[in-house]
């Protein structure tokens, strides 16, 4: 392009943007093309032609874009990073600006270079609001990164609306949705948690339809890592591993499995299983299996489990035993591995968590960033014990019905209880054998008895949860609760509720009164009706629970 000045004109009087002059602007070939045109242009003001200057930014947007793969690498030049990483292999963008840009990558490389500039492109999703709507500014709907990272307030956000330049009536109508979706503001939920959360969203296809309050759930599961390793610091004491590698040869070898509880090994597995979908998830881009397979693990399998199982051992400090020594390095491991797998997504706090494991002096002195730490894979690992892991899920299930006949039985923690496992199948039985202490740890129990068959004389006075067809969990009763005293409270609940049932039921079968009732005022005794019958239900159900116990 080129603009071309009249002769004798003063050149820095001349704005060359400014709409009056647009059509001095001149596209041509070459510049004989170009003069051409320049003259004629200049004859129609009755002027001769000056000057023909040539526009120095010759590459629009789009061109010039599509020659970054290679312009980075210092192209046209063969320079040692355009030999060492040129062609690149995976490009991220969106669906958006496929043509636009994406295209012209692949023929400008083609056609410059002879090589396809990347081999794969990952289009990422297009973050929508919570309702699918794209965000725009004439919608106020727009959320920055920084206000979720580092938190707002609702009048900062409402501030925001009216510096703008929208109409008073878009104002108004945004500032009604924010106070909707936000009445305390965005709370502060830091870059990990906005990564995760994003991330975890891409199973859902092309669109993140995003509610900050999923963030902030990620948010809170960013504070349990942290307060977790806490933990394990504050146990971990003078305990130092060997070097990672001896460690990680040592947990496979026949002699460290030998000694291990189920717990240690059913923990391992976990992370082994983790890691492999990981791994696998990653290859696929599959980002948000990834987050799942991570979250799952950190907070289910480590945190809500092992544990809660370890901490009697490990708080034990007088325990100096090999049990003690393999559950401090086992939770070593599964940080250390664990931290390592989640870094891409989390990079932040697994990067100051990490570095505060306890390493011995050799391995501390030249540590790194987690950045340059392997990543790791199940190959490290003891191999996956899927019978353990099918073990463990319905030792669990049994946790699970202990937990709630506490529950329901209104048995505190703090009240020692007796409880009984009723397995039907005898390998079963034999296999958790070995897991009655750690049962008895989850539920809080006084004692754990396993049995073959449902002996009367011993579980007369037991309450009892089925678990499946082949187990069942019962808690003894006896001296914990005054049956006959919680049968008679009861029953004066249910005594209360018939007449308050009676009289919405007479209600709404009149039709002298609902014909002439308002549809709100109808819904609303609908509603209490329905509570009522429930919580009558309710009551039916516990008496029923009590005399069964009571036997």
């Amino acid at each position: 392009a080129w603009f071309a000045y009249a002769k004798d004109e003063d050149m820095t009087k001349i704005d060359k943007d400014s709409p009056a002059f647009k059509h001095r602007w001149i596209v041509a070939r070459n510049e004989h093309e170009a003069n051409i045109k320049a003259i004629e242009i200049l004859k129609a003001e009755a002027k001769t032609l000056g000057i023909l200057r040539r526009d120095e930014d010759v590459l629009d947007t789009w061109f010039s874009s599509g020659l970054f793969p290679f312009s980075v690498f210092g192209w046209p030049e063969k320079t040692p990073d355009f030999e060492a990483f040129y062609p690149t292999t995976l490009l991220e963008t969106g669906l958006d600006i496929l043509f636009f840009w994406v295209a012209r990558m692949v023929m400008l490389g083609l056609q410059l270079t002879n090589h396809l500039p990347f081999t794969t492109v990952y289009l990422h999703a297009m973050v929508r609001d919570k309702e699918g709507r794209k965000m725009s500014k004439s919608l106020g709907n727009v959320i920055d990164p920084l206000e979720v990272i580092d938190g707002c307030s609702i009048d900062q956000l409402i501030a925001k609306l009216h510096s703008g330049n929208l109409r008073q009536t878009e104002i108004t109508r945004a500032e009604k949705a924010h106070r909707d979706d936000f009445p305390d503001g965005i709370p502060k939920c830091g870059t990990d948690a906005l990564r995760a959360g994003l991330l975890a969203y891409t199973v859902q296809g092309r669109d993140i339809n995003l509610d900050v309050k999923r963030v902030v759930g990620y948010r809170m599961f960013c504070n349990k890592l942290w307060n977790a390793l806490r933990f394990v610091l504050g146990v971990f004491g003078d305990f130092i591993p060997p070097s990672a590698n001896a460690i990680y040869s040592h947990i496979c070898t026949h002699e460290a499995l030998s000694t291990m509880t189920k717990r240690d090994r059913f923990i391992l597995s976990r992370l082994s299983y983790a890691l492999d979908t990981v791994n696998k998830s990653l290859n696929e881009y599959a980002f948000a299996d990834v987050v799942q397979a991570l979250y799952a693990f950190f907070l289910n399998d480590l945190c809500d489990v092992y544990l809660e199982l370890v901490k009697p051992i490990v708080y034990n400090e007088s325990e100096k035993s090999m049990q003690k020594n393999n559950a401090l390095q086992t939770l070593w491991i599964c940080l250390d591995a664990g931290l390592r797998a989640l870094h891409p997504i989390c990079p932040f706090v697994t990067e100051e968590l990490w570095q505060r494991l306890p390493r011995p002096p050799e391995d501390a002195k030249n540590l790194g960033s987690i950045m340059t730490a392997a990543y790791p894979t199940s190959t490290t690992l003891p191999p996956r014990l899927q019978l353990l892991e099918t073990d463990i899920a319905k030792f669990l299930d049994c946790v699970t019905a202990g937990r709630s006949l506490r529950n329901q039985y209104n048995i505190t923690n703090k009240t020692p209880a007796k409880f009984f496992i009723l397995l039907k199948d005898v390998s079963e039985s034999q296999r958790f054998n070995d897991l009655i202490d750690d049962f008895s740890t989850l539920v809080k129990a006084e004692t754990t008895t396993l049995l073959s068959d449902k002996n009367s004389e011993v579980t007369a006075g037991c309450a009892l949860k089925i678990v499946d067809a082949s187990a069942t969990v019962l808690m003894d009763l006896k001296g914990l609760v005054d049956i006959d005293a919680e049968i008679l409270k009861l029953r004066k609940q249910i005594a209360e509720l018939d007449p308050l049932i009676t009289k919405f039921e007479n209600k709404r079968d009149n039709p002298a009164y609902t014909s002439k009732c308002k549809p709100e005022v109808l819904a609303k005794e609908a509603e209490k009706l329905t509570q009522y019958t429930e919580r009558r239900q309710a009551a039916l159900d516990a008496i029923k629970g009590w005399e069964q116990a009571r036997g």
